[in-house]
């Protein structure tokens, strides 16, 4: 009997765990080193820089789910106007797998409210009628979203449709989503979206086919009231400020979580994870305690030397024309590399100031910073007699 009664407690236990899985960070190791998450491929961006300060399998091609729409989303923000109305078409009332807000044919609603539908509520019928008005069906929007992606640098990264079901052309990583996110998250209008807990959309009645505000104050058909799928908005982990939730049976539970402490925006890619709230807030965390600036040159610090044709001196002194720094995880500052790149040898007379070479900084192979090398002093060109007798 004592028995049964253990055995029941662990398995309410478990399922609570699986319907309300924590939301705390998973906290950074003590050596400063990342959390070990869950998730099978995530990436950590600076979103002013993008610069990667964590990946894991943040190259290999993964099935995107509803993060998908981040795309579908700001593509829409850019070519289309937030007060346009779009009427839904047969097709995108006829979507119903997985999340929706029941479209019908005809139904008339103002682009903004579809936005709020599939970046807050990840409707899955709103993105085909955004992208049916935006493209003119939905194939050219799938085509305009595939052309964006390569405009960006996505580039192992490839849609098929506008809300993430599941198809073999249809994929993404964890490093192209948090390039896509970063760019996305300077468009004001995608960000206020995203980090909005509740909005109520509106259903317009049927009339003529307005295509901007001039029908606004139309009295409404019916309204919804949307919440936000992404509860890190209302977890009480400092800075939190979006981005997405996503989940399928193939993706898994899926999140990109954004925040923002003293001006420094990061964002967390989390893909196919068991616990996708604690892996973001983890890495989020690493980010702001973990990751510091770190002085890479000195203004005037001396880094290289180059010889000189026809020179008072023989060679001139190359140094940092300012002070350089960049975020680095406080266990790969030894990782850091410096290349110096020597413009050709110049002719005397040599101008103080001017630039004379580069020196960049690499992590993991990947820049993080640079800056230009200029001579120390002026050098005067030897006189024509020297010349001769020399």
């Amino acid at each position: 009997m004592i028995l049964k009664k253990y055995i029941v407690v662990i398995l309410l236990f478990s399922c609570f765990n699986f319907l309300f899985p924590r939301t705390g960070a998973a906290d950074p190791l003590p050596d400063g080193r990342p959390p070990k998450i869950k998730a099978s491929a995530a990436c950590l961006m600076d979103v002013a820089t993008g610069q990667i300060y964590y990946e894991k399998e943040g190259d290999k091609r993964r099935e995107p789910a509803s993060l998908t729409k981040i795309m579908t989303a700001i593509l829409a923000i850019e070519k289309g106007n937030l007060k346009d109305i779009v009427t839904v078409s047969k097709r995108a009332a006829a979507v119903s797998m997985g999340q929706d807000i029941g479209l019908r044919t005809g139904d008339r609603l103002y682009l903004e409210d579809l936005l709020k539908a599939a970046l807050m509520y990840s409707a899955n019928d709103s993105t085909v009628a955004i992208a049916e008005h935006i493209g003119g069906s939905h194939e050219m929007f799938v085509k305009m979203m595939n052309d964006k992606a390569r405009a960006l640098g996505m580039i192992n990264t490839h849609y098929a449709n506008t809300n993430g079901f599941h198809h073999p052309n249809h994929y993404t990583t964890a490093n192209d989503l948090a390039i896509l996110t970063s760019y996305a998250l300077k468009n004001k209008t995608f960000a206020e979206f995203v980090k909005t807990q509740e909005a109520t959309i509106t259903w317009l009645p049927n009339g003529e086919d307005v295509k901007t505000a001039g029908d606004a104050k139309m009295k409404p058909i019916k309204q919804r009231v949307l919440h936000n799928t992404n509860r890190l908005l209302s977890s009480d982990f400092e800075g939190i400020d979006g981005v997405k939730t996503g989940t399928t049976p193939r993706a898994g539970n899926c999140l990109i979580a954004s925040a923002t402490r003293e001006g420094r925006q990061l964002v967390a890619v989390i893909l196919h994870s068991s616990n996708r709230w604690s892996d973001a807030t983890g890495l989020l965390e690493y980010g702001f305690t973990e990751v510091k600036p770190v002085v890479l040159a000195e203004k005037d610090e001396v880094i290289s030397e180059l010889p000189v044709t026809d020179g008072v001196d023989k060679k001139v002194t190359l140094i940092a024309a300012q002070k350089t720094e960049a975020y680095v995880p406080r266990t790969d500052v030894d990782k850091v590399e410096r290349r110096v790149n020597l413009a050709p040898i110049p002719t005397a007379p040599v101008e103080q100031g001017s630039k004379l070479g580069t020196a960049t900084y690499f992590l993991n192979g990947k820049e993080i910073a640079s800056v230009d090398l200029v001579a120390n002093r002026h050098i005067e060109r030897v006189s024509w007699f020297k010349r001769l007798f020399d």
